[in-house]
């Protein structure tokens, strides 16, 4: 078994679209990046790339490569699951916290976890997804921005 953590942070900006595990939340603020800044879905891989001893989600999909522009976080999940069964690991569960004062996200979260799961391969009850606000602290909790931490157990794949 291995364990990984990983952690990412966006700013919040207007004129883009705020997506978290895949799901396109209503929000006057977007995440800014150069992908669709999914900061859950990015915390998420490098927790899984992490454990695997595979890097970060930058060394694989770097903000310098016009490729990544735009892209879909999900889809970049399919890859890093890709490498990970290449290597002989699949998923043993992910506990994932997304740092934001707004929107309220509890709406959203079984579709986040719905989505991560299903990208993962894995039965939804072995990834739990949470947010939590910093009581007005910090840039998140000053909605200036939104950050994720991820841990996740890897397990070798049986054959």
């Amino acid at each position: 078994m291995r364990i990984g953590h990983g952690y990412d942070v966006h700013k919040l900006t207007e004129g883009r679209k705020l997506i978290l595990g895949g799901v396109d939340i209503p929000f006057e603020k977007g995440l800014l990046g150069h992908s669709d800044a999914d900061v859950l879905t990015h915390a998420v891989m490098d927790a899984l790339l992490g454990a695997a001893g595979l890097g970060d989600i930058g060394r694989h999909f770097p903000d310098s490569d016009p490729a990544y522009a735009g892209a879909d976080s999900l889809a970049l999940l399919d890859h890093v699951m890709a490498l990970l069964h290449e290597k002989g690991w699949q998923v043993g569960n992910v506990d994932a916290t997304i740092l934001a004062q707004r929107p309220k996200l509890a709406p959203h979260i079984g579709q986040m976890r719905d989505n991560l799961a299903r990208h993962m391969d894995v039965p939804a009850e072995q990834v739990n997804v949470k947010a939590t606000t910093e009581e007005g602290l910090g840039f998140t909790g000053l909605g200036q921005g939104m950050a994720a931490h991820a841990v996740a157990l890897l397990e070798p794949i049986q054959k």
